[in-house]
């Protein structure tokens, strides 16, 4: 973590959001940027858990910190196998 309490998955998001507005070029308005952000982060994140966890839901659920049905429900919406 640096100085400024920012982790590594911080400056991620943080650059790739800014990468996002440099794109535009102020061609658009952007709208619903928190949902677009969730959307593209929340399925590598699970998908990436999952693995590491060996495939195991519930001890997936725990490092996400999340309820292993809630994970099912989530694995489900995602159309993660």
């Amino acid at each position: 973590m640096s100085n400024t309490g920012e982790n590594e998955i911080a400056r991620y998001v943080r650059q790739a959001v800014n990468d996002y507005f440099a794109d535009l070029e102020g061609e658009a308005e952007p709208t619903a940027i928190y949902d677009m952000v969730l959307h593209c982060v929340e399925k590598p994140m699970i998908e990436t858990v999952l693995h590491h966890a060996g495939g195991n839901q519930t001890r997936a659920a725990e490092m996400l910190g999340i309820n292993r049905n809630t994970l099912r429900k989530k694995m489900q919406d995602l159309k993660i196998k």
